[in-house]
């Protein structure tokens, strides 16, 4: 007979605790880092301009101002946008979608790049550490459109 209310507090104690971490995985959703910490390197937003003259600027154009329907991949609209926004869903979004013309082309590494190579285009700093291709660190960094903002 004691092994039934042993099972059943152990049942009610896993319970508990599951509860109790719920709070704490949602509080800690909050990106750490945004896209003015320094997130990638100079030598990344390279080859990143590389692959963007190749496969994008045909549409979003060369200096990144858009083209007809494609838009602009700097300035006003675009920080509206995105800002807030995490580069895991940055990276997600490129990749299912872009190029328009054959979507999922591009490999995560290709990905993470470009988008160095366009937050070297609008004034973020380089760091000393490539911007990640992997979902899960690409979660703990926002894009902000102002410095502190």
């Amino acid at each position: 007979m004691r092994a039934k209310p042993f099972v059943l507090l152990l049942g009610l104690a896993g319970s508990a605790v599951v509860t109790a971490a719920l709070p704490r995985a949602s509080a800690a959703q909050a990106p750490a880092r945004t896209t003015w910490d320094g997130v990638f390197t100079a030598e990344q937003a390279n080859r990143g301009a590389q692959i963007y003259q190749g496969m994008c600027a045909s549409c979003h154009g060369p200096q990144l101002g858009g083209i007809d329907a494609a838009p602009a991949l700097n300035g006003g609209s675009f920080y509206a946008n995105w800002n807030g926004v995490t580069l895991a869903e940055m990276a997600d979004r490129v990749k299912v979608s872009m190029p328009a013309n054959m979507p999922g082309v591009l490999s995560r590494q290709h990905v993470a790049d470009v988008l160095a190579y366009i937050f070297s285009r609008n004034g973020m700093p380089a760091g000393d550490k490539e911007l990640p291709r992997q979902i899960p660190y690409l979660k703990a960094i926002a894009f902000k459109a102002q410095r502190g903002g």
